[in-house]
């Protein structure tokens, strides 16, 4: 009896099914600068067919029935190119932009607020049962193609930059970015208006690879100063034009600015 009382008071709690849908619409309107009309959103973004099939899929999968809620996430993969396994568990006001390529797996975990765009995989790294997938704190924002695999965490308001693989925890606020992900420093604008508290610029990345090099580059010319050799080569001096076919130019000529600002 207890047990059926609980049932019924998590049954209870949840949000009713419209309202959900309805949040779903309206966070649209926040994160989309294209959306002009409720109407339009209803029925023209994929990524709103594919949270409302997928929320009527998973009330069937939680009370047991198997067969009609894969039905229906069939049904959304061939209606907007998004798949999303019913057993996955999908937060509040979740909005996925374009969509196209979506994928998220069964044992899945969503906060809310969440926003992904399309490519994006959710994916598992094992056959065996029991969790699987990851799980996505609220107010993350997963950049387009990128693909986080395995039962990994990331956690609240993180960034994951797009096209980047994923295979290890992140902590919150933090951006992650590569193959495989690596938590970098994000640059913050001081004046940047966030909505609802979600970070949408995970544009603004750093290259932590470039930023690698340039400090390998500034230890290198201490070291040669320390050993008499700064400028200057074996053989000679260091020609004007040594590093004109360098395809480490992109690197090179920042640090040289800044050496030359500097009056190093």
């Amino acid at each position: 009896m207890n047990a059926i009382m609980s049932q019924r008071q998590r049954a209870a709690a949840r949000p009713r099914l419209r309202a959900l849908l309805r949040e779903d619409i309206d966070c649209v309107f926040q994160r989309d600068p294209a959306a002009r009309t409720r109407f339009e959103v209803a029925t023209t973004y994929p990524g709103v067919h594919a949270i409302a099939l997928h929320r009527l899929a998973n009330r069937l999968w939680q009370r047991g029935n198997r067969y009609l809620p894969r039905l229906l996430s069939y049904i959304g993969r061939v209606w907007t190119g998004i798949d999303i396994h019913p057993g996955a568990t999908i937060g509040r006001r979740f909005f996925i932009d374009h969509g196209t390529g979506v994928v998220i797996g069964e044992t899945a975990e969503v906060g809310d607020d969440v926003t992904i765009y399309h490519g994006v995989t959710l994916g598992g790294v094992s056959w065996n049962k029991g969790k699987r997938h990851p799980t996505l704190g609220d107010r993350v924002v997963v950049g387009a193609g990128a693909k986080i695999l395995g039962p990994v965490e990331v956690g609240q308001g993180a960034r994951v930059g797009a096209n980047s693989v994923v295979i290890a925890p992140v902590p919150a606020g933090k951006t992650v970015v590569g193959i495989p992900g690596k938590v970098v420093r994000s640059k913050v604008l001081a004046d940047q208006q966030h909505v609802d508290g979600i970070d949408l610029n995970h544009h603004l990345i750093p290259d932590p690879v470039a930023e690698a090099v340039s400090c390998l580059l500034e230890r290198i010319r201490l070291l040669e100063e320390q050993v008499g050799m700064h400028g200057r080569l074996s053989g000679g001096d260091e020609p004007e034009d040594g590093c004109t076919e360098c395809d480490a130019a992109q690197v090179c000529e920042p640090v040289e600015i800044e050496l030359q600002r500097t009056g190093s």
